[in-house]
């Protein structure tokens, strides 16, 4: 059951493939190098936008399209702050044009919107504070290049955002190249168990700190996390209501609309088919919740406007628990890919992806569909997060971040595919570094050239804004 599900999934151990997974290290490793023959590791530095590329605010109206029309100007507003919130709330935009840059035909389940601000620290059911990918709502199979370009000029987009020199921006892009290619060449010799079991964990980024400084604020924020759970978001999130605990309301970011009475209403069923599908024993632990309140909630950049809330439910002991749940749309990734997601709920493929990338993921994760006509995953609100905060880093730990990224990174690709093939077509030298990080220099160009077309676009009125939450820069999801 487990191999068919998996061939469910990335289509893998079937055939040829099979076959190749009887070879030793070494012979997929050659396999690898032999890739180099079909597309030199030279042909992944050259970006040229072609003439008939994608009109970039046609993509934005088509990605608007099936939004809460009230919140596109809130997602305009956060796009709007730089040309990095630009590229991280349109990642249909570059999935277009990674479409016609080469790859090696090696598939791997793919974050899909992988960028340097959708990694952070959080808990694992044993309480452990880890180090992951934590958004995947474009997860699909897709080649692994995708997933490290965005990765890489999303290091040269943040990098000019704080305004760092041109020449740490460019030795932040090939770091952060470099340690997914020395993580894959590690993970390539590693067994398929150890590459599942790998996890980087909060004592990794206090030893790689130079500073007593840095590593004493680190501590800060850990300790901080750590406590940051339901219960402590209860009071900061409800209040009593006629004699009734309920979420506050913060428009436009935490709101209760009226037009979405009726839905509170189904909650319950609605709740019930989201238990279905987890593993029943969890059945038992939420049987101990009944549910109090509802709200729509606004998160990140490129999920304003799509369906997404906070349930509260209370248990026996008036302990709280804050379910967040988010409407799951087509990943971005699936017109591009060269298939389409095997899974007909698309909360299912999130859930699925992220449990496969991630190396431990939050034991509430599930599903459900409403009326058969939107998807929903559902997981914990805010448990024991950690998210940068760019502009609190210096040069160096800005690039030893980034390493931490490309690290997680390499972890979560092979584990759905062969680390060896992937490791070998990189090679020992820098010379696949280099690729990446000219490539991410010159779209990062690109992009700030689509940025200004978009801020025009805003200027003149074509686009609307909301400019009344734009200092809420941290996007919290």
């Amino acid at each position: 059951m487990i191999f068919v599900q998996l061939h469910h999934v990335l289509g893998v151990l079937t055939g040829d493939e099979r076959k190749d997974k009887q070879k030793t290290l070494e012979e997929r490793l050659d396999d690898g190098r032999a890739l180099r023959k079909q597309i030199p590791r030279s042909a992944h530095a050259d970006w040229t936008p072609p003439r008939d590329r994608k009109d970039p605010l046609a993509i934005l109206a088509e990605s608007d399209k099936g939004r809460i029309t009230e919140l596109i100007p809130v997602r305009h507003s956060r796009m709007s702050q730089s040309p990095f919130t630009f590229y991280r709330g349109l990642a249909a935009l570059m999935a277009a044009d990674l479409a016609l840059t080469p790859v090696t035909g090696v598939k791997v389940q793919a974050c899909g919107d992988c960028h340097l601000q959708n990694f952070g620290g959080f808990a694992t059911p044993e309480r452990n504070l880890i180090f992951d990918i934590n958004d995947f709502d474009e997860t699909i199979p897709a080649p692994w290049e995708w997933d490290l370009k965005r990765l890489a000029v999303s290091a040269v987009l943040a990098g000019r955002q704080i305004k760092l020199q041109k020449d740490a921006i460019l030795e932040a892009a090939r770091t952060c190249v470099r340690s997914y290619r020395l993580n894959m060449q590690e993970l390539a010799r590693t067994s398929a168990l150890d590459v599942w079991y790998s996890k980087i964990v909060s004592e990794d980024f206090l030893f790689a700190l130079r500073k007593k400084s840095s590593r004493r604020i680190l501590e800060q924020r850990i300790k901080k996390a750590e406590s940051t759970n339901s219960e402590a978001l209860f009071p900061k999130l409800t209040e009593v209501v006629n004699g009734e605990r309920r979420i506050i309301d913060n428009p436009p970011l935490i709101y209760h609309p009226k037009q979405l009475d009726s839905f509170e209403h189904e909650m319950e069923e609605f709740l019930n088919e989201y238990y279905e599908s987890l593993n029943h024993e969890l059945h038992v632990l939420l049987e101990r919740y009944r549910l109090l309140d509802v709200a729509l909630k606004v998160v990140g950049i490129g999920s304003v406007g799509t369906r997404c809330a906070v349930a509260l439910l209370m248990g026996e002991n008036n302990d709280p628990l804050f379910l967040q749940f988010k409407e799951a749309r087509r990943s971005v990734l699936e017109q591009y890919a060269g298939m389409t997601s095997s899974f007909h709920n698309q909360g299912q493929r999130v859930v699925v992806g992220q449990k496969i990338m991630q190396s431990a993921s939050d034991m509430f994760l599930g599903w459900n569909s409403h009326k058969g006509k939107l998807d929903f995953y559902f997981r914990q609100l805010r448990d024991a997060k950690i998210t940068v905060i760019l502009e609190n880093l210096d040069e160096y730990e800005f690039i030893m971040y980034l390493g931490f990224c490309a690290r997680s990174l390499a972890q979560s690709h092979a584990r759905s595919s062969d680390p060896a093939l992937i490791a070998g077509y990189m090679g020992k030298s820098s010379a696949f570094d280099k690729s990446i990080a000219d490539f991410a220099i010159t779209y990062a160009n690109q992009t700030e050239r689509d940025f200004s077309v978009f801020r025009k676009a805003v200027s003149s009125g074509q686009l609307s804004a909301d400019e009344s939450k734009s200092a809420d820069q941290t996007f919290e999801s």
